[in-house]
């Protein structure tokens, strides 16, 4: 789940008092007048002040398991990018037309990063296991590069109000709307609806609400999400026509203090290209590497120690077929791990990497491709290691972005409850 998100601008312009003066009581003196001419002139040669965006990302993986190289490579490493550059590696596109930034507007960026511990519990979880899992997957998106000096780093259900909006949006969101959904059908279909939670069904309203929550206008997805996406907006028009119209909702936005703009802003898709790597499964080059496959012989764990991920990659599937080439659709495995040497090598190029491997037998590609990844990982698993043995520190992060998301977050869901009639505190 990745949300780019634009507040809406909040712009303040200095009060030129003389100006207004002149407008209220006219330039009566010839002192007066000078005075205004030289401020108007001092105005035009002064250059326009730009107005302020604040530009929002909100994104997060699931404690489930390990995290994994589709993990890391796919989302972790491209919010690093964002963090760093303000940039998207993959894309910066809406809707398929290019991206352009207004003129003389600054953008100024806000990085939330969560773990989302509350779309984990959508299967059951080992009650045992899921804090250890939440922390350390918190501690490795530090590790992969992760900065709390530059981005808020917290876990979902530590900000009340992403459960919270999730539950008024269900009651104002029409069953039919989810039984659409992909997703669900796809899983329910494998575990049977008799035995899956409400919350599998309704957890797009819960995504919904982790978008809506940061008055997102802009989301990057890649396509697997559009439809999550289609439901946030239809969700937005809903609400927005239902609560937010009229004279008695002006009234009450009037009585609890709060401007009488709509709740929620419509978000839009920025579709992601394939720009991070497209990790897919060391057993099937045609399916998503995935916490979630029994066989943990089919992905390669962040964590994995150096022996284990070479293992892994010597029994991986691969073809009879002599050679390594990229792009086959007969040869999904070949193009998968040559996708994986190049993402964790990121000062290659394709064109390098198939002149070094253009000889190369699967017997000699695999130990090559092995050390990449070995190298590569070794970094992060020694940064994990310092910031997991320190607790205090990694809570006091995890404290601190919780407060960050949590100020936001509430003026939303104050706007939200306003919208419906709640009796709000003062």
């Amino acid at each position: 789940m990745m949300a780019s998100l634009y507040s809406r601008p909040c712009l303040s312009f200095a009060p030129t008092l003389l100006s207004s003066m002149t407008r209220q009581y006219g330039a009566s003196t010839k002192l007066f007048a000078d005075a205004v001419t030289t401020t108007s002139e001092e105005a035009k040669a002064a250059p326009p002040k730009k107005k302020i965006r604040t530009r929002r990302i909100l994104s997060g993986v699931q404690p489930t398991g390990s995290l994994h190289l589709g993990n890391y490579l796919g989302a972790i490493k491209q919010w690093v990018e964002f963090q760093n550059t303000g940039e998207f590696a993959s894309a910066e596109n809406l809707e398929g037309e290019e991206f352009k930034e207004e003129e003389n507007v600054e953008v100024v960026n806000e990085n939330f990063f969560c773990v989302v511990d509350l779309h984990a519990i959508t299967v059951p979880q080992d009650p045992g296991d899921l804090e250890e899992a939440t922390l350390a997957s918190a501690a490795l998106y530090i590790a992969a590069g992760i900065d709390p000096k530059k981005s808020k780093v917290f876990v979902q259900s530590h900000v009340s109000a992403h459960s919270e909006l999730a539950w008024l949006l269900n009651c104002a969101t029409p069953m039919n709307w989810l039984e659409r959904m992909i997703q669900f059908k796809d899983k329910a279909s494998k575990a049977g609806t008799s035995s899956v939670g409400v919350g599998l069904f309704t957890y797009p309203i819960l995504m919904a609400a982790d978008i809506l929550l940061y008055q997102a206008d802009r989301v990057p997805v890649g396509e697997d999400q559009r439809q999550h996406l289609e439901l946030a907006r239809d969700i937005v028009r809903r609400f927005n026509s239902e609560y937010c119209k009229g004279g008695a909702y002006k009234k009450r936005c009037k009585k609890a203090g709060i401007p009488s703009y709509p709740a929620f802003t419509e978000p839009e898709a920025m579709i992601v290209k394939a720009g991070g790597a497209r990790v897919m499964s060391l057993a099937d080059g045609t399916n998503k590497m995935s916490k979630s496959d029994p066989a943990d012989g089919s992905r390669i764990n962040v964590l994995d120690p150096p022996k284990v991920i070479r293992d892994k990659i010597k029994r991986c599937k691969t073809d009879a077929l002599p050679g390594v080439e990229w792009d086959n659709p007969e040869r999904p495995e070949s193009t998968n791990l040559l996708n994986i040497y190049l993402a964790v090598q990121p000062d290659r190029t394709r064109e390098d990497i198939l002149e070094e491997v253009k000889d190369m037998k699967w017997g000699d590609f695999k130990p090559v491709l092995a050390e990449a990844v070995v190298a590569h990982l070794e970094p992060i698993q020694k940064r994990y290691a310092e910031v997991r043995a320190d607790e205090d520190y990694l809570r006091s992060v995890l404290k601190e972005g919780a407060d960050a998301a949590d100020e936001i977050a509430q003026k939303t869901l104050k706007a939200a409850k306003v919208s419906m009639g709640f009796s709000v505190p003062k």
